[in-house]
Formats: structure tokens, C-alpha cells, sequence
């Protein structure tokens, strides 16, 4: 994946940055994933934050600003990738920025722990601009691994600036920072490393280089850089440089005859990657010899042993399952006090509001609307999600920030293998437990474009966060008993509910690789970070801001609305029946058939700019119905949901159309940006739908016979 027109040019990095100032210093992070990059960057920016994607491609870039010695910084977050040379969108991304955005300094992270493998990417920055600086993260790690890394010497041989840092504990920022200003002021200067490839190919390059620093349009860009890529990658390469450049480089009748006999020459392309390639890891090799030092040869041995379990065939998903199973059970143990407390609370609220309306002497009708639609919907969707949401979330990011996630990617890996599949859908479906959208997007990292529309048709299937609600709510009011047991017996549903959400990715993906996506799944590495210590103020903070809070307020934002128009369609009659009972009615026969009713299909439909607002709709509905309680607790929910027909097949119908049926809006949205296609985004839309309604008249029908 070269450079496109859409993507390229200087105007696009508006997009991405804006610089308020010509003064403005740009500085772009480069680096490897899980080398704490993010983390350095938001100690740099703090709050001060922006989110762009770049043009064409729907890819997020973080940018931020900081001030050092009266001078305005732009930070960059590049994507995190391992290399420059192969085909993904990350590697395209931060390869184009490099190059072509003129960022005044390049800042390279690399992992203290394993500083060989890091080295890799550092060189090949290094080969495209002389304004680097490698920054050496998680030297705190490196030290209690008993890992000594000689700075001094590595700035010597790569000829960079290396600044170590501890980022989780703010060391070496300031260093890093007065390095970053040394470097733009020219007191220190990096130089453009040369890496000597094989002799034929030094002499090609050197053939080439020569004609093309005769060409004007291009000096900003490094010549023996641009040699190297068009030996490697040829015509694509060359004409993606065009629409950037504005210059075609084979105008050039001598480097085009050059050109011309070289391509001949490498007719196979492989031959030439892999020198370079081989090349450049013998070169990191060599410099972390030189440099790294290991004083407990065993220094991961603590790591091994609980990888030995934890990613073992045996005892790897049973293990998985209880992590998740404690999780579950915590929230829901832990939740319903606080519950039932916020609901008094907005009871009380409720009531005085209602006491002020009448003071002033407002009419009943905007009372109704703003107190008993907007009000009490939004009061439901924060007593009833804000107390599981504090639990999970929280519980979730430790299980992140301690390294555990890509363990449950690695042992769902041989799943998805036997699917047809790629085992990187196993990391976007776990994205997908905190987001769908953020799970389709996160779907950029499989190269395969069949694989990638698998894990975006099937990201679905997995609940997000906003359907945990909908199922610890009627898991705890209709199957679990009140007590230890009923608690336990509820996180067993919900786990149950989670295998078989897996499943179903699973059965689909492998039925989508026999038909209309076939293929053989693709060999990938999977990085297992190094397990760390979890730094629980941290986890709590961002937990609480980007996730509870940022889910919180998109269910209520789309919740306040979504109540008014409930109570105006249960107020407004045709024929003597409200138009929410005509609609109601409308869909019933089809509800009935599946095991629900009219109000709980008309719940979803109306759910689909975000699913937080599924249960409150319903609700809010049955409430206007005529069927009028205070929702004060669970069992005031289950005595609602009672006296409109449920019974626990209901509930079991409910839940498991929640796991199976069309993408919120959001994801949706993302899913046609993803894929381009009107038609990809239908097929995403039906499949889980479909799924969720064989499911639940299968459920309907044999519960039937019992009941």
C-alpha cells in the first residue's frame, strides 16, 4: 500500500494537525506497538488533544501540543507498526508522515525490554531523515529485568540522540524534551544512517540515487531512499510518488533506462526485500550486542512459567473463563446497592422537580414531558448502567493494562485457524467487548482484505458494552436468585452468553470463508507483552473518563430525546388508541413469533442510534402503556416487565437478540467507511439480524412446550 492522492499532499495533514503559528514545531511519534508510545504521548499533552483520521484511509491519529521554554510543540501519536516495508495501512501511514509532512523531529520509541527487535524499525527511520531521536521506554522494566543498555555508545553507533524514559513515572520526559528542542535549534545534529546492502544491490542504488538528486522537485526527500523503494516495490511506488510530488521520476530518460534494466534484472522482487530485510536485522543485531547488557540471563522466566499456564491447551480457556466469570460477578454483586441507592435519589429529585413545575404553575403537559419522559428515562439510564459500568470498565482495562488480553487473543487463535479465519480477528473481537466501532475499526490490522471483511461482518456478534446492561439486568431479575448463589448463578449465564457470542462468530466466519468470502487463513506473529505492574489510580482515572463516562453520556444524550418521544407517541391517539399502541400492535405478530412482543422489536428499532437506550425505551414505553410503577429497584423492573406478559423465556428471547442483531448506528457508520461498500455494510446490517431471529423463535418454540 503505496501513497494515494487522497492521501498525500501537504494539504492533508490539516487533518491530522493544524498549526496556529509558522513557529509551530511539529514532532512525530514513531514506534512498535505495546512500547508505551500513547502513554509518553499523553504525558507530554496531557488533556490537550486532538483525534483525526487520516484522508482516505479510517485510521485514527492522535496529535497533541505542549509548551517548552515559550516554545509551542505539536506531538504526532503515529500509528504503531514494526516496520516500514510491508503492506499495512499503519505501516503506509506513518511511512507517508515521515517522509512527506516535514515534522521537524522524529521521535522513535522503542521497548527497553527487548531494544534488538525495536532497533529494527529505528534504522529504517533513520534511512529516510537525519532529524531523529530514539527514545528507549520502559527502562524501569529494563533494569528490573536486569537488562543494562549502554546509551552512550548507541547514540555513537546509530549517530541519534537516545534519551532513556520510564513514561508511567514521568522519568526522562524532561530529557527528552530539552533533546527534542536541542534538535530543532540544530545544537544537536542526528546524521541519515547508510546501511550497506549486498554489493549488486549498492551498486543499483548508487546508480539510481545519483540521477535522481538531479531532479529539483524531490530534494527534499532522500534520494538513496527513494533508490531503495523503487528497486523494492517499482511502479507503484513511482506513481503514488507522483501524486505526491507532482513528478513523475521515469520523465527522466536516464533513470528511466536505469530503472528499466534494473527491473529486468530483479524480476523477482523477494530476492530484493529479503536483502534488506536480512540486512537490516543483522544491523540491529549487532548494535544490541554492542549496547545490551543481561545480568539475569532468567529475567523472563517469571513470565514463561505463567504463560506455561495461562496460554496452555489444557488449562488456557478455562482459565480465560473464570478471569471473565470473576468480572461478571463482581459487577453484578457489586452493583445492585448502588443501583437501588441512585434510584432513590432520582426518585426524591423526581418529586421535587415535579412539586416545582407545580409552583411555578407549568402546564401538565411540558411537566409530563421533561419530568416523566426526559427525566425519568435519563434517571433510569444512570441508576441502572452507572453502577456495573464503574465495576466492569475499571476491571476490564487491569485485565489490559496487565497484559492479559493478548493471552485470550492467543488461545482463541487456533479457533479461528479452523474457521478459515485470521487469528487477529481474535484481538478485534476482544476490542469489540468495549466497543463494536472501535472492534471494526481496529480490523485494519488484518492485511487481508477477505479476512478483514470476516472480522468486520462478524465484530457484531460480540456484546458491547452497552449490552451488558440489558443482559447482568434480566440475568439478575429473571434467572438468578437474590443471595451468593443467585449472583453466582447469574455470572454463569453471562459467561454462557459470552461463549456462545464467541461461537457464533466463529460458525459464521467459517460459513462466510466457505461461501461468499473463500480462503485459506493467513500466518500472522502475535506480540505477548510483558506482564506489568498495574497502576490502579491510572486504571481507575481512564477507565472511569473514557469509558464509563464517554458511554454514560452517549446513552443519555440519545436517551433524553428518545424519552420525549416515547411519552409524546403514548400521548398522541388515532382513533382513540396512542400511536405508540398502533405501532406496538403493528409489530406484535411478528414479536409473538420470536418469543417477544410489539413494544420490545419497536425498543430496538428505536435503539439503533446506540444499543444503551434499548432497555430505558422499553421501559419508558411499557410505563406510558398504562402500567405506571417506581422503578425504585430490579424487582420493581421485573414487576413491570411481569405485568406486560414476560416470563423468563421472554427474557431469555430478549437477551439473546441483544447479542444478535444489526450494529448501532455508530458502528454501522463505521463499517461503510471501513469497507467502502453500501453493499458490505447491508450484509453486516442482516446476517446477525437474521441469526438473532432463527435463535429466538427456536428459543420461543421450544419454550412452549414447557410453558
Amino acid at each position: 500500500m503505496g501513497l494515494t492522492k487522497q492521501s498525500t499532499g501537504s494539504h492533508i495533514f490539516k487533518n491530522v494537525f493544524e498549526k496556529k503559528d509558522d513557529n509551530d514545531i511539529v514532532i512525530a511519534f514513531a514506534g512498535n506497538p505495546n512500547t508505551g508510545k500513547s502513554t509518553l504521548f499523553n504525558n507530554l499533552t496531557g488533556l490537550n488533544q486532538h483525534t483525526g483520521n487520516w484522508p482516505g484511509k479510517t485510521v485514527s491519529i492522535a496529535s497533541g501540543k505542549y509548551k517548552y521554554n515559550d516554545e509551542n510543540y505539536i506531538v504526532v501519536d503515529l500509528p504503531g507498526t514494526y516496520s516500514l516495508l510491508s503492506n499495512s495501512v499503519e505501516e503506509s501511514i506513518a511511512r507517508d508522515f515521515i517522509c512527506f509532512s516535514e515534522a521537524d523531529v522524529t521521535v522513535v520509541v522503542a521497548d527497553g525490554t527487548c531494544l534488538e527487535r525495536n532497533l529494527n524499525l529505528a534504522l529504517q527511520i533513520t534511512e529516510i531523515t537525519n532529524n531523529v531521536i530514539l527514545c528507549i521506554n520502559l527502562m524501569d522494566e529494563a533494569e528490573r529485568k536486569g537488562i543494562n543498555i549502554d546509551l552512550e555508545k548507541l547514540t555513537t553507533l546509530l549517530g541519534v540522540p537516545v534519551i532513556g524514559t520510564d513514561a508511567r513515572n514521568n522519568v526522562g520526559i524532561d530529557d527528552l524534551k530539552k533533546a527534542i528542542s536541542d534538535m530543532e535549534k540544530g545544537k544537536v545534529k542526528s546524521s541519515i544512517q547508510k546501511i550497506n546492502y549486498s554489493d549488486e544491490l549498492e551498486n543499483h542504488i548508487e546508480e539510481l540515487s545519483t540521477e535522481i538528486e538531479k531532479i529539483k522537485k524531490i530534494k527534499k526527500v532522500n534520494s538513496r531512499w527513494i533508490a531503495i523503494r523503487m528497486i523494492d516495490e517499482g511502479d507503484s511506488f513511482i506513481s503514488n510518488l507522483d501524486d505526491k510530488l507532482g513528478y513523475n521520476l521515469l520523465k527522466n530518460k536516464k533513470l528511466n533506462d536505469k530503472y528499466e534494466i534494473i527491473r529486468k534484472k530483479f524480476y523477482d522482487k523477494n530476492v530484493i526485500k529479503d536483502n534488506v530485510v536480512s540486512t537490516i536485522i543483522k544491523r540491529a543485531e549487532s548494535i544490541a550486542k554492542q549496547t545490551v547488557k543481561y545480568t539475569k540471563y532468567n529475567y523472563n522466566k517469571t513470565d514463561r512459567k505463567i504463560d506455561k499456564i495461562i496460554t496452555s491447551k489444557r488449562y488456557g480457556i478455562p482459565i480465560m473463563l473464570m478471569l471473565l466469570g470473576f468480572i461478571f460477578w463482581l459487577t453484578i454483586e457489586g452493583a445492585n446497592y448502588p443501583s437501588s441507592l441512585l434510584s432513590n435519589l432520582f426518585s426524591f429529585v423526581e418529586g421535587k422537580l415535579t412539586s416545582l413545575f407545580m409552583m411555578i404553575g407549568t402546564p401538565k403537559w411540558i411537566h409530563n414531558i421533561l419530568v416523566l419522559g426526559m427525566f425519568r428515562t435519563l434517571s433510569w439510564v444512570v441508576a441502572v448502567m452507572l453502577p456495573p459500568m464503574a465495576i466492569f470498565f475499571p476491571l476490564f482495562t487491569l485485565l489490559e493494562d496487565l497484559g492479559v488480553l493478548p493471552r485470550i487473543a492467543f488461545n482463541l487463535d487456533h479457533y479461528f485457524k479452523k474457521a478459515c479465519a485470521h487469528g487477529k480477528q481474535a484481538l478485534t473481537m476482544c476490542m469489540g467487548f468495549g466497543c463494536n466501532a472501535a472492534g471494526v475499526i481496529g480490523c485494519r490490522i488484518i492485511d487481508s482484505p477477505r479476512e478483514r471483511l470476516i472480522a468486520i461482518i462478524t465484530n457484531n456478534f460480540v456484546p458491547c458494552n452497552g449490552r451488558f446492561p440489558l443482559l447482568i439486568t434480566l440475568t439478575t431479575i429473571f434467572i438468578a436468585s437474590s443471595g451468593l448463589f443467585g449472583s453466582i448463578t447469574a455470572t454463569l449465564v453471562i459467561l454462557s452468553a459470552i461463549v456462545l457470542s464467541v461461537t457464533i462468530t466463529l460458525f459464521i466466519s467459517k460459513i462466510l470463508s466457505k461461501t461468499i468470502l473463500k480462503g485459506l487463513p493467513s500466518t500472522f506473529t502475535l506480540e505477548l507483552p510483558s506482564y506489568r505492574k498495574p497502576q490502579i489510580t491510572k486504571i481507575i482515572t481512564r477507565s472511569f473518563m473514557d469509558r464509563t463516562l464517554f458511554v454514560l453520556g452517549r446513552a443519555a444524550l440519545i436517551a433524553a430525546p428518545a424519552g420525549i418521544i416515547i411519552w409524546c407517541m403514548a400521548n398522541i391517539t388515532i382513533g382513540g388508541i396512542s400511536l405508540l399502541s398502533h405501532c406496538a400492535m403493528f409489530l406484535d405478530p411478528f414479536g409473538k413469533a420470536i418469543g417477544m412482543d410489539g413494544y420490545i422489536i419497536m425498543a430496538f428499532i428505536l435503539g439503533l442510534p446506540a444499543n444503551e437506550i434499548v432497555l430505558p425505551i422499553l421501559i419508558m414505553s411499557y410505563m406510558a402503556g398504562g402500567s405506571m410503577v417506581e422503578l425504585d429497584n430490579l424487582m420493581s423492573i421485573k414487576e413491570l416487565l411481569v405485568n406486560n406478559g414476560w416470563t423468563v423465556i421472554t427474557a431469555i428471547c430478549v437477551m439473546l437478540f441483544s447479542l444478535n442483531h444489526f450494529p448501532c448506528a455508530t458502528t454501522l457508520l463505521t463499517i461503510k467507511k471501513e469497507t467502502k461498500s453500501t453493499k458490505w455494510t447491508l450484509i453486516s446490517f442482516l446476517i446477525p439480524t437474521i441469526v438473532g431471529i432463527i435463535l429466538c423463535a427456536i428459543v420461543a418454540n421450544i419454550g412452549k412446550l414447557f410453558i
